[in-house]
């Protein structure tokens, strides 16, 4: 083990040295100055959760507000309710607590938005146990059932339901579309300092919650499931930690992702995404169509009996940062892109990123991982089980001390089915088909090709 320690640090401080111009910038395969013992890049930031004082406490009095608690008459209920929210924060009480009931709201606001509950800035909105929070039947576009408003806020405890199973899809009138994919459980949009801490979001005709041009936004221990759209989508987020969370069968509209990191020219940066729980997404778990300095770690990402992925567990698109490991991944029957745990998407032309992508030891059970027209992976020590791992039109991969096993469907298939490469440069070493031991003759200036496969890309 110690010589094959010293061997990958020679292949390191080799590769360190590697640069690749592209435009007026260059990138380096691996920076060995800022690595932890396991060789992958220290994480850099610390998501800020929000200070609130505890001193204050408010829990709304039903009878005083007149406010409805049998899921009934969404126009007195939002307006009642809103009016206790606004009078204890003008009061600066910092905690508030909503008793047990269930809330029906909504609130015609224009011709395609419906308006919900706002929250206020230094505030913690607690549900007390059996409080439930539901968006009434409406014919909108869009919605937030929460919407925060300001900096330092929590909210937990709670259920939130959409409209998904009543909602009308009327048709839009610029041109028939009846997606209504915005109608979401709980929106951050320009805020500081969030936590959502322990909560049920469901049956969303878009997403359980919207992360829109915020810093410092934390998700924990929440049940994420049955929306139209997203679980989560960050268009917009930096400093975004989303932690021990369930979140699982997204469907109804694409992209229907567990997770989407998609800012649409806005910054999506330094986003955790740890010990999470998904399974039944049928786009697939996390997509990062946009963010650098993404860690994805420890989660579990199960396709599920009976669902179908479009994409697949994780997908990036070209010139994402990404630091993918110790995942675990399942997949039945896998998506349009076969079965593949991990999955690079590039938009071709310019190659190079100005960071590597790493993949280190994550087991993919009955799936691999294809990256393909673009540069800079480091992939070691991963179990790909029953497919098979690939790179094409590839500049610089590492690739150490991998595991591929043949799958029982295709036993009959060559050693170069399961590792795969077109026109890639790089360094393997370490790597094993099953039991065996197999030499990848990747070098670091000629491009290689697998012979046997170039018919089968």
């Amino acid at each position: 083990m110690k010589n094959s320690a010293s061997i990958i640090l020679i292949l390191l401080l080799l590769f360190t040295s590697c640069k690749k111009e592209n435009n007026d910038s260059s990138y380096t395969v691996v920076d060995i100055e800022n690595l932890d013992e396991d060789g992958l890049p220290i994480m850099d930031f610390e998501v800020q959760l929000p200070l609130i004082a505890d001193n204050s406490t408010y829990t709304i009095d039903l009878t005083e507000w007149d406010i409805p608690t049998d899921y009934s008459n969404a126009i007195k209920t939002t307006a009642n309710l809103q009016a206790a929210i606004d009078w204890a924060h003008d009061e600066a009480y910092s905690q508030v607590i909503l008793p047990a009931g269930e809330y029906l709201v909504g609130e015609d606001v224009n011709d395609i938005y419906q308006g919900g509950i706002n929250i206020y800035d230094n505030t913690e909105f607690i549900f007390s146990e059996g409080a439930i929070i539901g968006m009434d039947t409406n014919n909108k576009w869009n919605y937030c059932v929460l919407s925060l408003h300001g900096d330092n806020i929590i909210v937990r405890d709670g259920v939130i339901i959409g409209d998904r199973d009543t909602h009308i899809f009327t048709p839009r009138e610029s041109d028939g579309s009846t997606a209504h994919d915005e109608g979401h459980g709980i929106c951050i949009k320009e805020n500081n300092n969030v936590l959502i801490d322990n909560m049920e979001i469901r049956d969303l005709t878009g997403d359980g919650s919207l992360v829109l041009e915020s810093n410092d936004v934390t998700f924990t221990n929440n049940r994420i499931y049955n929306n139209r759209r997203q679980g989560i989508s960050v268009v917009g987020g930096v400093r975004i930690q989303i932690i021990n969370n369930e979140i699982h069968h997204m469907n109804g509209t694409s992209p229907q992702f567990g997770i989407d990191i998609e800012g649409a020219g806005r910054e999506d940066k330094d986003i955790l995404i740890q010990n999470n729980y998904f399974h039944h997404n049928t786009g697939g778990d996390i997509v990062n169509a946009s963010g650098t300095n993404v860690y994805i770690l420890d989660n579990t990402m199960e396709q599920g009996d009976g669902s179908k992925y479009v994409d697949g567990p994780i997908v990036s698109w070209h010139k994402t940062h990404n630091i993918i490991a110790r995942n675990t991944i399942t997949m039945v029957d896998g998506s349009v892109n076969g079965r593949l745990g991990y999955i690079q998407y590039s938009s071709g032309g310019d190659k190079g990123h100005n960071r590597a992508t790493y993949v280190h030891d994550n087991v993919m059970n009955s799936c691999g991982m294809y990256m393909y027209k673009s540069s800079g992976a480091d992939v070691r020590r991963n179990k790909f089980l029953g497919y098979f791992v690939a790179f094409s039109d590839f500049e610089n991969v590492i690739l150490i001390d991998n595991l591929v096993t043949y799958s029982d469907v295709y036993t009959n298939l060559r050693y170069c089915w399961s590792y795969r490469f077109k026109n890639a440069t790089g360094l393997a070493s370490g790597n094993y088909l099953g039991d065996e031991l197999v030499e990848i003759p990747l070098m670091e200036k000629e491009p290689y090709t697998m012979q046997c496969v170039v018919d089968g890309w």
